[in-house]
């Protein structure tokens, strides 16, 4: 049987999507290639496939090895200019990273983004467009799903929020491009409601803001709560006792953190970012600055016609999304690469039959003229 091996090291930072667009991608690729190929998670064994999922260096130092094997694949989940704003590192250090993300891709065979806006993104650093395909994020009902009313009770009185709160959640790490600072602000004019971000500084002391942002949080509003990060298996239960998921992020390529809210029918609010066009639609509502965000959270609060319609809207998201439709997209993938290496292979094949027979021919006329 074929072999997939899925390589990463995306839990060495606890927090980050990538981690849970790791696992939810090979949960998915298990069902949906069973029987047709065997997923192997960072093993040493010869692979078919050797899908990156992250670019650690060791990763790095394996390619032309694995590309001898079969056929490379890489995950896109950031670009330069999607962690420009989410580390603070030296400048020559980011330059040197930087060229060292856009060799890494440059070596893959295959690349898989999960937005469709990174096709054009990537063809402006040299790859070809053939190379890339779009694939989205996807998150399983078994983990994020609504709960009934007592049980979100329940979760509610253990974060002291009330039974008849409004609460607006943000769940995401503690960075400036996270919109951290607009989510207080929003805060500050909605005395009437509990705003709770569940997240933290997942890269430590050089997340971007890190130092404005601990100063912030030491006078932090009466509504506003901070609760650290929240272990995915937990997450399910904070997504169900928020009213709304806001995450007024300035920058984002696909957050699992909307689709795993869109999975638990809570309406979803974001800044209104070009990224976001060709994956949203009208599953999220949209506002450009704080007082966009007040004026719809608090129609939100108010109208339960069109909270009902922005639910539902979420909900909609959530089936678009959803295993099945996004699982067929993998294994077409992944069923594609297979046959382009069995062409390679019969292709090289036919050459070592041809240079063989030429070999031969050629010893032939040597021994005529001995």
């Amino acid at each position: 049987m074929k072999k997939i091996n899925m390589l990463s090291k995306a839990d060495m930072v606890k927090g980050q999507g990538v981690l849970s667009a790791h696992d939810e991608q090979v949960a998915l690729a298990k069902e949906v290639m069973k029987g047709q190929a065997q997923i192997l998670e960072n093993s040493r064994e010869n692979c078919e496939i050797s899908h990156y999922h992250s670019i650690n260096p060791e990763f790095y130092l394996s390619i032309g090895k694995r590309k001898k094997q079969g056929a490379a694949v890489g995950y896109v989940h950031f670009l330069p200019e999607t962690v420009e704003n989410s580390i603070s590192l030296p400048k020559p250090a980011k330059q040197l990273f930087y060229k060292y993300m856009i060799s890494f891709y440059k070596k893959m065979d295959y690349l898989v983004t999960v937005n469709p806006v990174f096709i054009r993104k990537l063809e402006a650093y040299g790859i070809p467009r053939e190379r890339v395909t779009y694939i989205p994020n996807v998150v399983s009902e078994e983990n994020f799903y609504p709960l009934p009313g007592e049980r979100r009770e329940k979760i509610r009185r253990r974060y002291n929020l009330k039974k008849d709160d409004f609460v607006v959640l943000c769940a995401g790490q503690l960075q400036k491009r996270k919109g951290v600072f607009d989510f207080v602000r929003t805060a500050k004019k909605m005395p009437d409601c509990k705003f709770v971000w569940a997240g933290g500084f997942s890269f430590g002391k050089i997340s971007e803001g890190y130092e404005e942002i601990r100063t912030m949080m030491k006078h932090l509003p009466a509504n506003v709560k901070f609760i650290g990060l929240v272990d995915r298996e937990k997450m399910n239960e904070i997504y169900n006792m928020a009213d709304v998921m806001f995450l007024p992020s300035y920058e984002e390529l696909f957050p699992m953190t909307i689709l795993e809210a869109m999975n638990c029918g809570v309406p979803v609010l974001v800044r209104n970012l070009e990224d976001y066009k060709p994956i949203l639609s009208d599953y999220a509502l949209k506002g450009e600055t704080v007082s966009d965000f007040v004026k719809i959270l608090s129609q939100l609060k108010e109208e339960p016609e069109f909270y009902q319609r922005s639910a539902h809207a979420a909900f909609r998201g959530h089936e678009f999304y959803s295993r099945e439709q996004v699982g067929r997209q993998w294994k077409a993938f992944y069923q594609k690469v297979f046959e382009a290496q069995e062409e390679k292979r019969v292709e090289a094949a036919k050459w070592e039959k041809r240079r063989k027979k030429g070999e031969n021919r050629w010893r032939e006329q040597e021994r005529q003229f001995i």
